[in-house]
């Protein structure tokens, strides 16, 4: 089985429900995508399938930029750690002149382009982690990555570093590692959530700009 058509067999084509303009491949079971996934583990070493569902922090990425085009209009955009690819499909609606969307899972680059390809939308899709990449790009999104330590550690640094030449926005629902300092924040949301994922019905998630 191929990745896109682990994707196709898995998920079913919705929209999330604070970005209604957007159809994606998303779990409509739980359960049984993840033991799914865990069997395609044992053969092919696949992480967990965080492309299958539409994160807050994505969502209110999304949300912010289909509202606020001139965001992204005319902008080279890193859609980071994508999952989805929500985000990026968002910043190519917008007007970017360019989206790319990187993942270190193959699973979730063939959601993402299957995503881009329902939506007539244009994203590269990048296999593997851009982390310590040289900044080309004007603008890079980063939903819902601060929720482990060691994930923190890891791409902090560099999005700091980059922050001094590119707009950096993160935005987070209440993870517990996110930054203390350095952040601005731009807009607020209230994104209704399942409680098979999340421990509540809706997360406020903000939406932050990062400081160098």
């Amino acid at each position: 089985m191929t990745e896109a058509e682990f994707v196709r067999a898995h998920t079913a084509v919705a929209a999330a429900p604070l970005v209604p303009e957007l159809s994606l491949h998303l779990a409509t079971e739980i359960t049984p995508l993840w033991e799914a996934t865990e069997a395609w583990l044992e053969t092919k070493g696949v992480a967990p399938p965080y492309w299958a569902f539409a994160w807050p922090g994505g969502q209110a990425t999304a949300r912010h930029l289909l509202d606020h085009p001139e965001q992204a209009r005319g902008r080279r955009v890193l859609d980071f750690a994508a999952g989805c690819g929500i985000a990026a499909l968002a910043a190519a609606r917008a007007g970017a002149s360019r989206v790319e969307a990187c993942e270190i899972d193959p699973i979730a680059i063939a959601a993402i382009r299957m995503n881009a390809a329902i939506n007539t939308l244009t994203v590269t899709a990048t296999l593997g982690d851009l982390a310590g990449a040289p900044a080309r790009w004007d603008l890079i999104l980063a939903g819902d990555v601060c929720y482990e330590a060691p994930m923190t550690r890891h791409i902090l640094p560099w999005l700091r570093a980059l922050a001094g030449s590119t707009e950096v926005w993160l935005a987070d629902p209440g993870r517990a590692y996110l930054p203390e300092r350095g952040l601005e924040a731009i807009a607020v949301y209230d994104v209704p959530t399942t409680t098979e994922l999340e421990d509540r019905t809706e997360r406020r998630t903000t939406l932050y700009r990062l400081a160098a």
